[in-house]
């Protein structure tokens, strides 16, 4: 993946751009050795574009930048029902010659307008979830999700979680490794946990669940260790009630789905970057054994932890 390139329309939304353009468009970064992609912002009608938030773009490159991207991006816009034909047409050829397409927020009705979603499982903004599966009955419309890669097309819910479907298709071609010096380089974590869920449900109780921190930190530190719910109520000074309350609170989803996902994340990370047996890695990252960890592994990334090594296994670990 070297060349990418993102479609542009009327009511462009500047922060769904520019979320995009933080990932992919970076031209120069001596403090690490990822990639640079040769970016380009392209329309349908090259020139001025008017954007959503007061102020304009000037586009000077038309739709055949797409003819040779890797990746076809598509930012969100204003009056989304409304796409450019050329557009969708383009994007439509260019996810038929293979290019990976994404598209978070609303741009992601361009990618229905093209037949894109139809089959694929995808998502949006939550405030958008039901508009889109009627717009689009067959696509798999899931709103609770940050993004979702199926087949050569990822998807993205609102505004920031396009940063963290870019962020995941980086880790999928590049490697953990990369995707979180981009992510370090971005300043915001290289994964979130959790999905919408946790803005849908009690966005003004994310104060009052800050006090979870300290013991998500704590539980870094001890993934190794059994991490039953009990403990990490104890741990917090909370009856077991009311922590699982607070935990999904804070972070969208249960404490032993987060602990899973932790103790996976961590399983790939040395998956990469060491050459510890893969029943030492369960170990160490707290399933117990070999057999534990590829469940849990293939449950979350789809792949066996022999398969993922081989894929991505840095040089210094071999």
């Amino acid at each position: 993946m070297k060349k990418v390139a993102v479609v542009v329309q009327d009511g462009t939304h500047m922060f769904g751009l520019g979320s995009i353009c933080e990932v992919w468009a970076e031209p120069y970064h001596p403090e690490d050795d990822n990639p640079v992609f040769d970016f380009t912002v392209c329309s349908p009608t090259p020139g001025r574009i008017t954007g959503s938030a007061g102020f304009d773009l000037f586009v000077e490159h038309g739709l055949e930048v797409l003819e040779d991207a890797d990746l076809v991006c598509v930012a969100p816009k204003d009056d989304f029902t409304d796409q450019h034909p050329a557009a969708v047409q383009a994007v439509r050829r260019a996810a038929e010659r293979g290019a990976v397409v994404s598209a978070h927020c609303t741009g992601v009705w361009l990618l229905g307008e093209a037949g894109l979603l139809d089959g694929r499982e995808c998502t949006t903004h939550w405030r958008y979830g039901d508009q889109l599966q009627q717009a689009f009955p067959q696509a798999t419309v899931r709103s609770e999700v940050l993004y979702v890669l199926d087949d050569g097309v990822l998807t993205g819910a609102g505004s920031a979680a396009g940063i963290d479907a870019s962020l995941h298709l980086l880790r999928t071609v590049f490697g953990a490794r990369t995707a979180a010096t981009a992510a370090r380089r971005i300043v915001m974590p290289p994964h979130r946990a959790g999905g919408q869920a946790q803005f849908v449900r009690a966005p003004v109780a994310q104060v009052e669940a800050e006090s979870l921190s300290p013991l998500l930190a704590w539980a870094l530190e001890h993934l190794d260790e059994p991490l039953t719910v009990e403990r990490l109520a104890e741990q917090a000074h909370m009856s077991e009630r009311t922590f699982a309350r607070r935990f999904r609170d804070e972070t969208g989803t249960t404490p032993l789905k987060w602990v899973t996902m932790q103790r996976v994340s961590l399983a790939s990370e040395l998956l990469e970057h060491s050459s510890l047996a893969v029943e030492q890695i369960a170990g160490r990252v707290g399933f117990g054994n070999a057999a534990t960890l590829r469940h849990h592994f293939s449950a979350v990334l789809g792949t066996t932890p022999q398969a993922y090594r081989r894929t991505f296994c840095s040089l210094e670990a071999v």
